[in-house]
């Protein structure tokens, strides 16, 4: 009878040894003449315990890790492919703590299945969204997006299900649907473990999306730096149009839809929407002045729904379990979960999805486990490079956007790094202008030429250099930034920068003629 292992080839797995973990129980087990088959997943984003190994056994699934390849002898001798005893072993996957305590909505099949196969996709679960679409009209798709409460997840936070309504009433020959996986922000990982993990997920999602839109073309703009991801979606698009659930008549339902996948050339700027889009047709990624929106004049000049990937394959879940089964989770206008990505200064790094509402006190403590290196929490940044930094007592603030808001931050794309008390934030707030002045596309003078005057402003500060005079002209650079951006890049670049100014200030007092602030 043949043993079934999984081994995990995400990014962070290949990058600890998976492939040759995988080599070394194959010809392991081949050595004992054991039967063994070995499956490669995605992760479950336990990332602190990647590589993790599971076999399948008749009580379920038992996982092992972090596992090298000199372990995996003593994993065999120890009876692995059974689920034997060892000091690796972790016991079933779903009763680790850290996932035992989640609300796996999305992210239920990542680490589980076979990422390329339609077949084991379907086996747990997978289309049963699309169907239920292709029972409803376009309205009633729609309707339900709308009262799932979805809001886009890329950081904007705009209701999906009135994108998807703009798109579906506007009157072309040729609509498109544009998934954003162009996931560019520090500490954010979450679009990726979902392509190298589930990406029929993302399919399925973005499927329903042109059946309620109308549209028979789309792409998935991928980031250059994940070959994984482009890889494994490719596989996936080629099987899926072989099974039948891409192309022409998909699932016998006599609607069409074409999905391709691009990659990016590596630049910051492309994952705004309009800038996306213009990379997408080949010319160099500028972000376009709105009006008009994508929505009415995307790609092409024509209709276009843009969603990022965890906007879409949130979808699959609304269509099979409804609106109402959705909305249940989260709070105030903030429904659903949140896919959270946990970085930086943490004993614990990983995916995180959980109902809107929890803090980001709660994220570090119960799923971290605190930072690294055992020293105090300092500073933590939410929301990406763009996001603001939060000092200990705004961590209660739960992750929601309307309260994130309230405390001048972001949720953005759930992105959560954490800095102990060895952080200088003076720095870091210098670090968000120089990102900003390498990143900008150029098109905005206050973006353009704010951020690099922002850098040579934090110089003067942190060298001790009028530092009071210099902190009020980079207040004055952060409101023109503001108000006169085209784009959120140089429009929210002010965010770390003033919180840092604000929350820290004694990491900015240098020449001695800084007033202290009152205490």
């Amino acid at each position: 009878m043949s043993i079934t292992v999984y081994v995990p080839q995400d990014a962070v797995a290949l990058g600890l040894g998976a492939n040759r973990v995988a080599r070394a129980i194959f010809a392991g087990a081949e050595r004992r003449g054991l039967d063994v088959r070995i499956v490669r997943t995605g992760t479950r984003g336990l990332l602190w315990l990647e590589p993790m190994v599971e076999v399948a056994t008749p009580e379920g699934r038992i996982a092992y890790g972090p596992v090298t390849p000199a372990d995996v002898e003593g994993l065999l001798d120890a009876g692995l492919t059974e689920g034997g005893e060892h000091a690796l072993r972790l016991g079933k996957p779903e009763e680790i703590p850290f996932l035992a305590k989640q609300h796996r909505l999305t992210f239920h099949r990542c680490g589980v299945v076979d990422p390329v196969s339609v077949e084991d996709y379907r086996a747990h679960g997978g289309y049963r969204g699309l169907e239920a679409a292709l029972k409803l009209d376009a309205k009633g798709i729609v309707a339900q997006v709308r009262d799932s409460g979805l809001r886009g997840r890329g950081g904007a936070g705009f209701p999906a299900g009135i994108k998807w309504n703009t798109v579906m009433l506007a009157q072309s020959d040729q609509k498109y649907v544009v998934c954003n996986a162009d996931e560019g922000d520090s500490g954010t990982f979450a679009d990726r473990i979902m392509m190298e993990g589930d990406p029929f997920n993302l399919i399925e999602g973005m499927t329903i999306a042109a059946v309620a839109t109308g549209a028979t073309r789309g792409y998935i703009y991928c980031r250059s730096e994940y070959p994984q991801s482009f890889k494994t979606l490719r596989d996936a698009i080629a099987n899926g149009v072989r099974a039948g659930v891409l192309g022409d008549n998909i699932l016998g339902s006599g609607k069409s839809f074409h999905l391709e996948v691009r990659l990016g050339a590596g630049a910051y700027i492309c994952g705004e929407e309009t800038s996306l889009l213009e990379s997408l047709e080949g010319k160099r990624g500028i972000v376009r002045a709105k009006p008009p929106i994508p929505a009415l004049k995307g790609f092409l000049g024509k209709p276009t729904l843009v969603n990022n990937v965890m906007t879409f394959t949130a979808v699959p879940y609304i269509l099979e379990h409804g609106a109402k089964s959705y909305a249940e989770y989260g709070m105030g206008r903030s429904l659903g979960t949140l896919p959270i990505q946990l970085a930086g200064n943490i004993r614990q790094g990983g995916l995180i999805e959980y109902a809107f509402g929890i803090t980001i006190r709660q994220v570090i403590e119960d799923f971290g486990g605190g930072t690294a290196s055992g020293r105090p929490v300092r500073a933590v940044q939410v929301g990406g490079p763009l996001g603001a930094y939060f000092p200990d007592d705004l961590l209660d603030t739960p992750l929601d956007y309307e309260a994130m808001a309230a405390k001048k931050g972001l949720v953005g794309h759930g992105g959560i790094v954490v800095f102990d008390d060895t952080v200088d934030m003076a720095k870091q707030a210098r670090f968000a202008f120089e990102f900003c002045a390498t990143e900008s596309c150029g098109k905005c003078t206050p973006c353009r030429v704010g951020a690099t005057r922002g850098v040579e402003t934090m110089d003067k500060v942190i060298s001790g250099i009028r530092p009071e005079a210099n902190l009020k002209l980079v207040e004055d650079l952060c409101e023109i930034m503001t108000d006169g951006s085209l784009c959120a890049m140089g429009g929210l670049t002010p965010m770390p920068v003033m919180s840092a100014i604000t929350n820290f200030p004694e990491d900015f007092r240098r020449a001695g003629d800084l007033p202290v602030a009152a205490e």
